[in-house]
């Protein structure tokens, strides 16, 4: 793994994802990345999102998962208030040598296309 690591390819996908909000922090903790930013809950492809990122970094395959996990992540709902404000999503990896610009590459090629295209989104449910 670099000494470095460049988030940028990664930040800049995410910020193209509808209902993902501009704010995204990250960070390396023991070897490993992690990205970690909030959802518009009101959006409505808010939940479709979750279940795209869902897909792709948890499960896209079940013989060769990404080595990856999204996951909520919040303080004590009793001590701060509720999701619009403080719930956070986080990508975190969980191999030293899977790097951001990867996992923004494998977004990008499983996500729907343009990932910025709300029609792309859609679905007839």
């Amino acid at each position: 793994m670099p000494d470095e690591l460049d988030f940028t390819t990664l930040e800049q996908f995410l910020r193209r994802v509808p209902a993902i909000e501009a704010s995204i922090s990250k960070g390396v903790e023991d070897g490993l990345w992690w990205v970690k930013f909030s959802i518009d809950i009101d959006h409505p492809l808010a939940w479709r999102v979750v279940q795209e990122l869902g897909h792709v970094l948890n499960y896209v395959s079940v013989s060769d998962r990404l080595p990856t996990v999204f996951m909520p992540v919040s303080p004590p709902v009793y001590m701060n208030g509720g999701p619009r404000e403080y719930l956070s999503w986080v990508v975190a990896s969980k191999r030293p040598d899977f790097e951001p610009k990867t996992c923004a590459e494998w977004l990008g090629g499983r996500l729907p296309r343009p990932v910025d295209d709300i029609a792309a989104w859609e679905l007839d449910d």
